[in-house]
């Protein structure tokens, strides 16, 4: 969980129905893309394809895996700016989430990215999430929870058979996602935090957006902004 596969090097997340992951660092931002599936039917996921497209196509062509979906946290350009070139290279994947909330920034990816001398697409997801939908990979049941603050329509994707989620930039190893945007609310990101993923229990297991994962117990031990 805690270390970063390199192109095509399976990582194993969890062992509940064979599901199985890879985290594809992409983009100077380093953003953890993270392609997950199910080692039975090789059905899969990719989440956060923030750019590097090609990159993360080699992956899941070494992988083996059919991508049936693809989910976003949020509308930054490192998390989603690869997104629509991706759906279009998996013969139209249907793209779920982010919360409509992050509409504006979905709509600003080719301007964000344009700052930063990227050129990337800006994109409209097939299917909006909110707090209580679910989305599926083959039999496994991700709850979507609607975390705000680091981007207003932020969410998280939740397994609980496997004891696991994917976070985004909500909660990090040893820190919190950012709030200094004009749209940013660090009251909001803690209250999320503490609402609605520490009750999710310490043996909790989790994916984020940057640098290796951690679990819930040991953030609610040693994050300085938890205490």
């Amino acid at each position: 969980m805690t270390e970063q596969a390199s192109v095509g090097q399976a990582l194993e997340i969890e062992q509940v129905g064979q599901l199985r992951g890879a985290v594809i660092p992409v983009t100077p931002f380093q953003q953890n893309c993270t392609i997950l599936w199910d080692d039975a039917s090789m059905q899969a996921v990719v989440v956060d394809p923030g750019g590097d497209v090609e990159r993360i196509v080699a992956a899941i062509e070494q992988a083996g895996v059919s991508v049936e979906r693809i989910w976003l946290t949020h509308g930054h350009l490192d998390h989603a700016g690869g997104a629509d070139e991706l759906r279009e290279k998996l013969n139209n994947a249907p793209i779920e989430g982010p919360d409509q909330r992050d509409e504006f920034l979905l709509q600003g990816l080719e301007a964000q990215a344009s700052a930063y001398g990227f050129a990337m697409r800006n994109v409209v997801p097939d299917r909006w999430l909110g707090e209580g939908d679910t989305v599926a990979l083959g039999e496994h049941r991700f709850e979507v929870l609607h975390c705000p603050g680091h981007t207003t329509g932020h969410v998280v994707f939740v397994n609980q058979a496997a004891r696991f989620a994917l976070v985004g930039d909500v909660l990090f190893q040893g820190s919190i996602g950012r709030t200094d945007f004009p749209y940013g609310d660090h009251a909001a990101l803690i209250r999320a935090i503490t609402e609605k993923l520490l009750p999710l229990g310490d043996d909790f297991s989790f994916l984020c957006g940057h640098g290796p994962g951690s679990t819930i117990g040991a953030e609610r031990r040693s994050n300085p902004f938890l205490r």
